[in-house]
This record gives structure tokens, C-alpha cells and sequence, in this order.
């Protein structure tokens, strides 16, 4: 198996990006197309208020993805992606000198 690390912008290129948010923008707007009927026998002014609301509510989640995605980005560290994890991440540091100890001793005792 290789060694080498991917980074961050190597995860997540920006074609990436859009395209995961064209995705989620795509899926909302069929989602609020079918939900609206205008699939169904409609009369011209109805399809026409669906796919405005279609288009709005694409829109909107577009640039939600797009934007709570790149901010999900910002907040990782490049640093902490190249360095290897050997540890559980959700519990406490503990010192190299003694596991046996950190592991026996209680906190609340």
C-alpha cells in the first residue's frame, strides 16, 4: 500500500466542488418539481410557477453547498492532514513514560 498522504487540495479540487454542488442543487430542484405536480397534467401558468420555484430553490441550495463546504474546508488544518494519526482523536493526550499508568489511573478519584 502507498505511503503518500493526498492534501487537502488534492481532496477537494474546486471542480470537485461545483460539481458536488450542482449535484445538491440539481436534486432540489427535481425534488420541488415533482413535489409541485409538474409532472402532472397542469395548466400553463402552474408549470411556470413550478420551475421559477424550482430554479429559486436550486439556486439557493447551490450556493448553500458551495459555501458550507468551503467553509468545512477552511477549518481543517493542512498539517494535521499530512501528519499520521496513531491515536484515538477524541481522547486526551497522554504521556509517552508510562501507558500502563495513564490507563489505570482514575480522573475522579
Amino acid at each position: 500500500m502507498s505511503d503518500d498522504r493526498p492534501t487537502r487540495r488534492d481532496l477537494m479540487k474546486p471542480v470537485q466542488l461545483l460539481g458536488l454542488a450542482f449535484g445538491a442543487a440539481a436534486f432540489a430542484g427535481i425534488v420541488t418539481l415533482v413535489s409541485m405536480g409538474f409532472f402532472q397534467q397542469r395548466t400553463a401558468a402552474e408549470a411556470q410557477a413550478a420551475v421559477v420555484v424550482a430554479l429559486i430553490i436550486a439556486g439557493v441550495s447551490f450556493i448553500a453547498v458551495l459555501l458550507i463546504v468551503s467553509l468545512l474546508l477552511l477549518a481543517v488544518d493542512p498539517a494535521q492532514i499530512t501528519k499520521q494519526v496513531d491515536r484515538p482523536v477524541l481522547l486526551p493526550e497522554e504521556s509517552d513514560d508510562d501507558p500502563d499508568a495513564a490507563a489505570s489511573a482514575d480522573p475522579k478519584a
